[in-house]
C-alpha cells in the first residue's frame, strides 16, 4: 500500500522541487529518510509501569513497537543509575514514516491550542528538523480518559538535504506549516 503523502512526494513535490531549486534531474531531490520519536521519562526509574505505559502509548502513535532507553551514566542530581530506563523511543521509515508524517501534517498539529505553525529554527546544519510536543493527547490515537500522565515528545525528521534551503522546502511541500 502506498501511503498518501508518498505518492504527493513522487507527483507533485518532486517536479515542484526540481523546478525551485534548479536541480538538473528529479534524483538530487531531497528525501526524508527515517523519523525519530523520542520520550524522555526520568520517573521510569523509579516507576517501570509509567514507562511501559508509555511505550504502550508511543507504539499506538507510531504503529511500531517503542524501545525502551536506558540511562548511558549515572547522575546523582536526579537520582538515576546507569542502565536505569528512562525513556522510549520508535524509529520510523518507509511505509509507516509517510503515514506517521500524514497524520502529522494534517490531524495533529492544527488540533493544538492557538497553533499559529512550527519554527524554521529548528533544522541543524545537516538538514535534518527537530519538533517538540508538549503532550501526546493530540493524537487520535490516544484515548484521554485513559492517560495516566500528560508527557511530551521529540519528533526529529532526517532527510538527506544537503543544505537547510533544501530541507525547508521539502518540508514546507510536504505540508508542514512553518511560521512566516
Amino acid at each position: 500500500m502506498i501511503s498518501r503523502l508518498y505518492k504527493k512526494y513522487k507527483e507533485e513535490i518532486v517536479p515542484e522541487m526540481v523546478k525551485l531549486m534548479s536541480y538538473k534531474n528529479s534524483m538530487q531531490v531531497p528525501k526524508v529518510m527515517k523519523v525519530v520519536i523520542n520520550v524522555g521519562m526520568g520517573e521510569g526509574a523509579e516507576d517501570i509501569k509509567l514507562l511501559e505505559t508509555v511505550s504502550s502509548e508511543l507504539s499506538r502513535i507510531t504503529g511500531q513497537h517503542a524501545v525502551i532507553t536506558k540511562a548511558k551514566k549515572s547522575i546523582s542530581n536526579f537520582k538515576i543509575k546507569r542502565g536505569s530506563p528512562v525513556g522510549c523511543k520508535v524509529t520510523l521509515r518507509k511505509t509507516k514514516m509517510y503515514e506517521f508524517l500524514d497524520r502529522l501534517i494534517n490531524v495533529a498539529l492544527p488540533s493544538l491550542k492557538d497553533f499559529r505553525g512550527v519554527s524554521f529554527k529548528s533544522f541543524d546544519k545537516g538538514g535534518n528538523y527537530s519538533l517538540g510536543l508538549d503532550e501526546q493527547t493530540i493524537f487520535p490515537e490516544i484515548d484521554f480518559d485513559k492517560v495516566q500522565k500528560v508527557h511530551g515528545m521529540n519528533i526529529t525528521i532526517v532527510t538527506n538535504a544537503c543544505s537547510v534551503k533544501g530541507a525547508h522546502q521539502l518540508l514546507r511541500l510536504m505540508g508542514i506549516p512553518f511560521k512566516v
